[in-house]
């Protein structure tokens, strides 16, 4: 008995450490302009049996559980974020390169790994569809707070929460092919089909669902609504793989569709999931560090290819899938050359890796060492380096400003009326308008606007500027009204 509290003291101690450090790892990444998951894997790697020697660690099946929970969260925070405003502008190429885009990758990758890494065709395949998508977590974190211009950024945000889907199901046929090999490319394809369908599907659904249910259970704490959202997210994964549907898009189509529904005790479920994605997106990549063992990593042979290997996709691969993914859609060359730089990889191929060790596929070891060698690659060179290439480009736009005061006394789940917080941009209509000018819907009233971290008291001549942060009181029956006239700009031109 005394032998099991020390160990469950032990790992209470590591668990506090390896929180703690992750926090603090992701201040050095902002100051030195590092990715945050080189260092989260990095801290992995030190405490793993090849470093320190604090936990030995080699289970690619709870490594692989331990992913896709936190991919789950990771996706549901993203699509919580995600504007359809912003987004519907760009749907059709996003899912063009979450598509074709990760078909092009896979095969001009599996070319190259058939010939350096001397495996068969199928190998050759599931080895390109391992690495053949962007990663959710690396974009989000490596596009949060920068100012690359939106249509870019909102590009590479939708691409990489919707082709991971297109990944796991490449990964997972490749693996039938090779271990089955009776499954033939019309069986592949009419899965594609059915997991996509249901994946979309069962989104929308469960999305209509949480939303509904969350507006209407009224709920004694607001506490617990983020966590009611968070079991949606995770329902709706499961439901959907359940039945043979790609859980995944279904978790991010969900999250779509809440977060831009209009939700009682909106921002405490949005703050409360964005610090819950960021703790699973440090664990998440501290563990797949533990897994790694940096005496096989870093050989000769593994650096050599992954170095090859990484080359050809970052160089070749991926800008030949954005330029032939997004034609007939208006890109310019410049933003194709950072949509081309900026197609991260991170922890989505390091869990893929894992589902052919699970699997018992020959060279299983071999791919996960060299794919662990190429993301590290990616994130390192690609992700400290985007905003220098976005500049360069000429691809910025005006700064991201993240409200750092948050206001919810009341919600539409308990009153008729609800606070809402509004950052005023350059295009909004209202800007440089004093209050009385505005022609506010009734039911409105202005309670606070913080400028540049101050408190300003509004009164009838007090004018509104950009980026200011407004707190506004409004009846939920003049909320469309209001919405609709913030909304107005003072022109129609796009970034």
């Amino acid at each position: 008995m005394v032998q099991n509290m020390l160990s469950a003291d032990y790992f209470i101690l590591i668990l506090a450490s390896f929180l703690i450090m992750g926090v603090i790892t992701t201040k050095l990444s902002s100051r030195f302009g590092v990715p945050a998951l080189i260092l989260f894997i990095l801290l992995g790697m030190i405490a793993g049996s090849d470093g320190l020697g604090l936990i030995y660690f080699d289970n690619a099946s709870h490594a692989q559980l331990i992913g896709i929970i936190a991919l789950v969260i990771i996706l549901f925070e993203g699509g919580l974020s995600t504007k359809w405003t912003t987004i519907k502008p760009i749907a059709a190429p996003s899912l063009v390169l979450a598509t074709v885009g990760v078909l092009i990758t896979t095969f001009i990758v599996a070319i190259a790994a058939t010939f350096v890494l001397d495996v068969t065709w199928l190998e050759g395949l599931l080895f390109g569809a391992i690495v053949g998508s962007t990663d959710a977590a690396a974009v989000f974190a490596a596009l949060k707070e920068q100012n690359i211009k939106s249509r870019i950024g909102a590009t590479l945000e939708a691409e990489s929460g919707t082709n991971d889907p297109m990944a796991m199901f490449l990964t997972l046929a490749f693996i039938e092919l090779i271990i089955m090999d009776q499954k033939g490319i019309w069986h592949i394809v009419g899965a594609f089909f059915l997991q996509m369908g249901f994946g979309l599907l069962l989104g929308l659904g469960m999305g209509w669902i949480a939303s509904w249910i969350i507006n209407r259970i009224n709920l004694d704490s607001g506490g617990l609504y983020p966590i009611i959202a968070m079991g949606f997210a995770l329902l709706t994964y499961s439901l959907t793989a359940s039945v043979g549907g790609s859980g995944l898009l279904a978790v991010y189509v969900a999250a779509m569709l809440i977060g831009n529904s209009d939700l009682t005790y909106r921002h405490t479920i949005f703050r409360f999931n964005e610090g819950f994605a960021w703790m699973m997106q440090i664990l998440m990549f501290i563990i797949l560090g533990l897994l790694v063992f940096p005496g096989q990593l870093f050989t000769g042979a593994i650096i050599l290819n992954g170095l090859l290997l990484s080359f050809i996709l970052i160089l070749i691969a991926r800008p030949l899938a954005v330029l032939l993914s997004t034609i007939g859609f208006g890109y310019t060359w410049k933003e194709k050359t950072l949509l081309s730089w900026a197609g991260l990889r991170g922890a989505v191929p390091i869990v893929l890796a894992t589902f052919p060790m699970i699997a018992g596929v020959e060279n299983a070891q071999l791919f996960f060492n060299v794919v662990f060698f190429v993301v590290l690659t990616s994130a390192l060179i690609q992700g400290s380096t985007i905003s220098v290439f976005a500049n360069k480009l000429g691809l910025t736009g005006p700064k991201k400003v993240t409200p750092l005061h948050s206001l919810e006394l009341v919600s539409i789940g308990q009153a008729n009326a609800e606070i809402v917080e509004y950052v005023v941009n350059e295009e909004t209509k209202i800007v440089g308008q004093n209050l009385t000018e505005i022609e506010f819907p009734n039911d409105v009233l202005i309670n606070a606007i913080i400028r540049k971290g101050e408190l300003v008291t509004p009164y009838g001549e007090t004018v509104i500027y950009e980026n200011d942060i407004l707190y506004i009181l409004v009846s939920r029956k003049s909320k469309k009204e209001l919405k609709k006239l913030l909304g107005e700009r003072k022109s129609v031109a796009e970034d």
